[in-house]
């Protein structure tokens, strides 16, 4: 067991830690005062401020570290090693500088055998002799120097900047001016539209014209009659499938004889034999069967009026025209079959036999007509299809003329009373649509309505053939097409749209209507604008709407 006495051991400037371990593991005494040199560099790490620390807990022994270097003195703090300036001061744990206070821990078994008197110097903890250290040009290291040096610690921490979050704050920082500058260009620039509505001194003039529009023609005929017609075709091929639901007995078909009787009264009178042919129908209860071969009936006798069935013909095979076991029919001798074409003729039979059901999803010709119908409701795509290449073309479609050219060639898989769960119709059509050219039109419906308005006041404003409306009166073989057209053509004062938009591009509003009604002409004016922040009309005439009205109801 170590001796209860101290041992100071002197450190030498060049020792490394492992040096002072050795020395510190070497002594034998119970309190051991590590005399430390100036500017000793080895304890001013952590790390081996916390291998001496766990060396002397191991050891079970109370270390003081003679010295009063600042820069191991919160590194003693932070381990629990108590220093003192010299043999004879007091010795203190330094207090921990606050940005060491969190970071810093030291593992090992606790001292609990002996521990240091902090009221006693380092030389009074036993009984051995003073020694004198050679750094008294050092402040007196006692119980507050720990906290003065902790307190210089904290004055001198400095604060590295996380440069990290400094740059996802420029970078935030920039991507939210980048929002803003775009949400302000299209705040001002892209959404603003100002929508202007002009009520004019115009009137209403009715244009009525009823032509003939003739693909034939090539100009307007001299009286205004005969317009050139543009035939447009389209063929289209459609598909459609519905569901088979035709049912059909595909078993097999029942078998047997018949022998026919002729009750014909003017055959017996003139002994006339009569031959049935081959693949002629008897029925009997609504089921059909067919001969397989030709027979020869004489004529039967009578008695009165009464036929005698005395001479029935040979015996004839007949086939079920159907399979299935319905046609299994019992024998029958009560001439109950009936022999078609010939009403005088009536059969008995044997018993029909071989019959069986086996009943197969087919094709029936409903489903080829439903699949059909479907394809023609949507006959509307191909009109439409038409309209728009006119239009696109500056043609006025005549809707009414649009029709199918020739008859559509259909095909259906399966074909009918053939197996299967759906059936597939596909229709090739070609269809056509007559047109006319919108300026030959504008033409003649400008030219009908001469002398209804003021030229020297009122020009046409609208002609009305963006709303015309065409009634087909006739279609003639020869592909031309009497037609009635309906327009109403507005007049009124001349006004020139852009020149308007021009002249109030960048006005606030008073401004801009107080310039659209000095106008001649112009009775009144509204401007919108939109979004709802939007107070000045947009510069760009492009986001500009203007929209003409009349204000007179009367038509001239």
């Amino acid at each position: 067991m170590p001796s209860l006495s101290k041992d100071t051991i002197y450190v030498d400037i060049d020792d490394e830690i492992t040096a002072i371990i050795d020395k510190l593991k070497s002594s034998d005494k119970k309190i051991v005062a590590l005399v430390l040199p100036k500017r000793a560099g080895v304890l001013q790490s952590i790390v081996n401020m916390k291998l001496l620390k766990r060396t002397a807990d191991d050891a079970k022994k109370s270390l003081v570290l003679i010295t009063s270097e600042v820069g191991v003195l919160p590194l003693a703090g932070a381990v629990g090693v108590h220093v003192a300036k010299t043999l004879q001061s007091k010795p203190a744990i330094p207090l921990v500088p606050s940005i060491m206070d969190d970071t810093l821990s030291v593992d090992g078994d606790e001292i609990d055998d002996v521990e240091v008197d902090p009221t006693k110097s380092v030389g009074e903890l036993t009984d051995d002799d003073p020694i004198e250290v050679d750094n008294d040009d050092k402040p007196e290291v006692a119980a507050g120097a720990g906290v003065v040096a902790a307190s210089a610690a904290k004055k001198k921490k400095i604060k590295i900047p996380n440069f990290d979050k400094f740059r996802l704050k420029i970078i935030l920082g920039v991507l939210a001016l980048v929002l803003i500058i775009v949400g302000l260009f299209v705040a001002t620039q892209v959404l603003p539209k100002a929508r202007v509505v002009i009520k004019t001194d115009s009137s209403t003039i009715d244009s009525e014209l009823k032509l003939t529009v003739s693909p034939k023609a090539a100009t307007v005929n001299e009286e205004g009659t005969v317009v050139p017609g543009i035939q447009k075709e389209i063929k289209k091929t459609d598909t459609e499938s519905v569901p088979a639901t035709g049912q059909i007995d595909k078993g097999e078909k029942a078998t047997g004889t018949v022998r026919i009787y002729n009750c014909n009264q003017s055959d017996k009178l003139g002994d006339v034999s009569r031959t049935v042919p081959a693949g002629t129908e008897l029925r009997a209860s609504n089921l059909v069967f067919i001969t397989t071969e030709s027979v020869t009936v004489d004529p039967s006798g009578f008695t009165g009026s009464a036929c005698k069935f005395d001479k029935p013909s040979a015996a004839v095979k007949v086939l079920a025209q159907a399979g299935g076991d319905k046609y299994n029919l019992a024998a029958r001798s009560d001439h109950s079959y009936s022999v078609a074409g010939y009403s005088s003729m009536s059969a008995d039979g044997s018993a029909m036999a071989g019959g069986t059901t086996v009943i197969t999803k087919v094709v029936a010709q409903k489903d080829i007509d439903d699949a059909r119908q479907k394809i023609q409701d949507r006959g509307d795509a191909a009109r439409d299809s038409l309209l728009g290449d006119m239009e696109a073309e500056g043609t006025i479609g005549l809707r009414e003329t649009f029709a199918t050219k020739g008859e559509p060639v259909i095909t259906a898989t399966p074909k009918v009373n053939e197996a299967g769960d759906k059936v597939t119709v596909s229709i090739v059509s070609t269809y056509t649509l007559l047109g006319v050219k919108k300026e030959d039109l504008k033409l003649l419906v400008e030219k009908s309505v001469e002398g209804k308005y003021d030229k020297s006041k009122q020009v046409i404003l609208d002609n009305g053939l963006d709303k015309v409306r065409v009634v087909l009166d006739e279609k003639k073989p020869n592909g031309d097409a009497i037609v009635t057209i309906r327009a109403q053509v507005l007049a009124g004062p001349q006004l020139d749209e852009n020149a308007i938009k021009s002249e109030i591009a960048g006005k606030k509003k008073n401004p801009g209507l107080t310039a659209i009604k000095a106008r001649p002409g112009i009775e009144d004016a509204q401007i919108t604008y939109s979004p709802f922040w939007v107070s000045v009309t947009p510069k760009k005439t492009s986001k500009i709407t203007v929209i003409f009205e009349q204000s007179n109801t009367d038509d001239n």
